[in-house]
């Protein structure tokens, strides 16, 4: 029997790092991030890429409908710049979009700078997939999934991370079941309701 994974597809959106004239920051934050929060094994399908539109289009249709991509996460491209076209680009391929997300990422970074209201990430659902764009900094990416904690570590305000797990349960069909992500509580604590949980 196969072991059950998670596929996580990983988007970098930014013109001067998909040009090389500087290091791409966003996908190692991702993968460490993911690595240390999920304890599920998981398969990584990254890219880097230019602000375009139809670049970003196409990525995302390809890791969803050919790579089968269980989550997407994007990161770049979601401020007011005239080259930020990340969430129009996710908004064209969905077939369902999930609001939630982007209000509690704005939310969330509200705590540290004003200027969180100016973020324009959303997430939504192609098929079976989980599609969310993310900040562009490492340090906003993890707060924004991890959430808020105090000095001694506990849960001030959720992360958006928290929710992923059951919205994937949700994708599920009796043809296409999906994987049962399981996650390091110390970082991230998924939610699910009691008739949700599988017994360990």
């Amino acid at each position: 029997m196969t072991k059950e994974f998670i596929k996580i597809g990983l988007v970098s959106i930014s013109d001067r790092a998909a040009a090389g004239v500087y290091e791409d920051k966003g996908l190692p934050s991702l993968k460490e991030w993911l690595q240390a929060a999920i304890i599920t094994p998981i398969v990584f399908e990254a890219r880097l890429i230019a602000d375009e539109q139809a670049e970003i289009e196409e990525t995302l249709i390809d890791l969803v409908d050919y790579q089968a991509c269980h989550l997407i996460l994007t990161t770049g491209g979601t401020g007011p710049a005239l080259r930020d076209v990340t969430p129009e680009a996710t908004l064209k391929i969905a077939d369902k979009q999930m609001p939630g997300f982007g209000e509690q990422m704005r939310q969330i970074s509200l705590n540290f700078v004003p200027t969180a209201i100016l973020s324009r990430q959303v997430a939504v659902i192609r098929k079976q997939c989980l599609i969310i764009n993310l900040p562009g900094q490492p340090k906003a990416i993890q707060e924004t999934l991890e959430g808020l904690k105090d000095e001694s570590g506990k849960q001030q305000v959720h992360g958006i991370f928290a929710a992923v797990p059951y919205c994937l349960d949700l994708l599920a069909t009796h043809d296409k079941p999906m994987p049962y992500i399981e996650t390091n509580a110390s970082i991230c604590k998924a939610f699910r309701p009691k008739s949700a949980i599988k017994p360990a």
